[in-house]
């Protein structure tokens, strides 16, 4: 059985012709399937159309975050809530057309774990795609993987892999990054992409520039080897600078002039000493959450059968 993972931030109107094309698509699966739309608390009409789904179709699940935590965290929820073999995540707004997803399952039957759809071409602006290049960028530092740049939200891979983050608890979720806890065997199928139909995206390109930093400083120390080699290399700076004052006193009798050339020097040595306090206060701050035990989400109401159990 296949579990779609879908999280829902305002898109109300979509989803009905979501439900609509995985059922023509998935509808004669002889294993079946299930529907996961975790609502995220957009302030529209998604639950109530959930709702209405669940209550038309048994293979619809609903559940609803107390409060607005991001799609990350939602998709954690669905993801661990999920009954299939097979979780594919897509998003709620069309842009990955359902028909695309047997593409991925085909590449997951070669022996993959995990299969990502990246699209073709993108539908988003210049600066939405700008910020999604930087996105993946911190990404690739994050996860480790070859192949961070072909990261999408359409992805598929194995239900056994969630077992590696199972008790996951920190509020800065990032599912891509989970998955490379589990297995290094990605790989990626390029698949269409369509033109957002209803709607805006809730992905500005500040809210991705922050989730770069977040992935950078929550699941990667790279910022901290940056800070290191910059440490190093500033030093290393200042003592060429020592031995070519202290040579030229000791040939010539005479020291450097130049006040502004010491301000300088003493600049690069603040500047580099702030930025390094600045990344290790990062690390600090997400160390506090995670002592804190705040959890990645919470459920406000669930659409579930008896036998199932909400994540």
């Amino acid at each position: 059985m296949i579990s779609f993972v879908v999280p829902v931030y305002r898109s109300a109107e979509s989803l009905p012709e979501l439900h609509q094309r995985l059922t023509a698509e998935f509808g004669a699966a002889p294993d079946g399937f299930e529907l996961i739309f975790v609502e995220d608390c957009g302030g529209d009409q998604s639950w109530e159309v959930i709702q209405q789904l669940a209550a038309q179709d048994p293979r619809v699940r609903g559940f609803r975050m107390s409060r607005n935590y991001g799609q990350h965290n939602a998709l954690l929820c669905g993801i661990r809530a999920a009954q299939g073999e097979i979780i594919v995540t897509l998003d709620d707004d069309l842009q990955h057309p359902p028909e695309e997803i047997p593409k991925l399952l085909v590449k997951l039957d070669e022996g993959y774990d995990v299969v990502y759809g990246p699209p073709e071409r993108e539908q988003h602006g210049l600066l939405r795609d700008l910020a999604s290049q930087i996105t993946k960028l911190a990404l690739e530092g994050a996860m480790g993987a070859a192949n961070a740049r072909q990261v999408s939200a359409l992805r598929a891979f194995r239900t056994r892999l969630r077992d590696a983050f199972a008790d996951y608890r920190s509020p800065t979720v990032n599912i891509d990054v989970l998955l490379t806890w589990a297995t290094t065997r990605f790989s990626a199928v390029r698949v269409r992409h369509e033109a957002r139909k209803f709607g805006q995206s809730g992905y500005t390109p500040r809210k991705l520039v922050r989730h770069a930093l977040n992935m950078m400083t929550g699941f990667s120390t790279r910022p901290l080897q940056l800070a290191s080699m910059m440490g190093f290399a500033f030093a290393l700076f200042g003592l060429v600078i020592l031995a070519y004052v202290l040579l030229r006193w000791l040939l010539q009798g005479s020291a450097v002039p130049g006040f502004a050339f010491l301000a300088s020097i003493i600049a690069i040595f603040s500047g580099a000493q702030l930025m390094a306090l600045g990344i290790m206060g990062e690390y600090l701050a997400r160390m506090h959450l995670r002592t804190m035990e705040r959890p990645p989400y919470l459920v406000r109401d669930a659409l579930t059968s008896d036998s199932q159990e909400a994540p």
